[in-house]
């Protein structure tokens, strides 16, 4: 019997939308990953992108457990000789809450083109409402 290995032309992506409202950050971003890589499907093939499009709808309400609010910091360079500078989660959360969602699953991705690309079928929108109805998504519960 031969091994599958599927093919860009065998793969079948569906859109999901996924509340992020009181899920924990860090078992949330790694079940979107799955989701974004395929993993969770009969299909996966670690070389071919078969995962899924990821909504992703009330990402302010994300929670983290501990003290990270304060102690977790978002670091950005802009190439220039002291030119670091940086955020806590809770300033992240007040201005981009997107990001720390977004910056949170590319942590999960491996580092390479294919999970590049992935990464781009990843949608992330602070409040409840998303531009993707005519893609007609499915709710899917994560429990995080």
């Amino acid at each position: 019997m031969k091994t599958y290995q599927a093919k860009n032309t065998d793969r079948d992506r569906t859109w999901v939308v996924v509340d992020a409202e009181g899920k924990t950050l860090g078992r949330f971003a790694t079940q979107i990953a799955d989701l974004l890589r395929g993993k969770r499907k009969p299909t996966y093939t670690p070389h071919v992108d078969v995962g899924d499009f990821v909504v992703v709808v009330n990402a302010e309400k994300i929670r983290v457990t501990g003290n990270k609010l304060n102690d977790k910091r978002y670091w950005r360079h802009s190439g220039y000789p002291g030119g670091i500078r940086s955020r806590t989660l809770s300033e992240m959360l007040d201005r981009q809450p997107e990001e720390v969602i977004r910056k949170a699953v590319k942590g999960m991705m491996p580092r390479n083109r294919l999970s590049r690309q992935q990464l781009t079928k990843l949608k992330v929108y602070a409040g409840p409402e998303h531009p993707h109805e005519a893609q007609s998504p499915t709710e899917m519960e994560i429990e995080a």
